[in-house]
């Protein structure tokens, strides 16, 4: 504990905020300036700010609500959360998965290159 609060560290790039238990990840996330997508407004809606809990870290959030169950389903046993319903119990470490999109592009520039060389 830190400042009256618990660190949330936020990979793969390591930005992260020291908030109050309580807090959503997805708030916390705002806090790191970490980039969690969302398009719902944080009501469980629509799975984009879903986040990933290294297995020791998984007590440091509140347990997953119902809404987290319905959305995510057999996704919460390997590890993934809802970050606009996940709160903070104590330090905590996430990963922001990549946004499929940017991977997508990624991929094919990594093949066009790999392509250059032969």
């Amino acid at each position: 504990m830190r400042d009256n609060g618990f660190e949330v560290v936020f990979g793969p790039e390591g930005q992260a905020a020291t908030v109050r238990a309580g807090t959503t990840l997805l708030d916390a996330s705002r806090r790191a300036k970490a980039q969690v997508r969302t398009r719902c407004g944080g009501v469980a809606g629509c799975l984009m700010c879903k986040v990933r809990v290294a297995p020791e870290c998984e007590d440091a959030l509140t347990a997953p609500t119902e809404a987290e169950r319905r959305k995510l389903g057999p996704l919460l046993g390997e590890g993934f959360r809802l970050s606009c319903q996940a709160r903070v119990r104590r330090a905590v470490r996430v990963e922001i998965p990549e946004d499929p999109l940017k991977a997508a592009v990624r991929k094919q520039l990594e093949r066009q290159q790999s392509d250059d060389l032969w």
